[in-house]
């Protein structure tokens, strides 16, 4: 596969993405940025427990 057609078909898909807007009604970004952010909350406060040595 080349590099042109590899590229023409990116772009038809991309270009195919924009009729349906890409988001769904039921996903709102503050309840999906807020989820991402206590879960590296967690991560964090899973780490510095195993890293007692300091």
């Amino acid at each position: 596969m080349s590099f042109h057609s590899t590229a023409a078909q990116l772009v038809t898909l991309a270009a195919e993405g924009e009729e349906h807007g890409g988001n769904h009604e039921s996903l709102s970004p503050y309840l999906t940025g807020g989820g991402a952010f206590v879960v590296l909350l967690l991560l964090l406060w899973i780490t510095t427990r195993f890293n007692r040595d300091r």
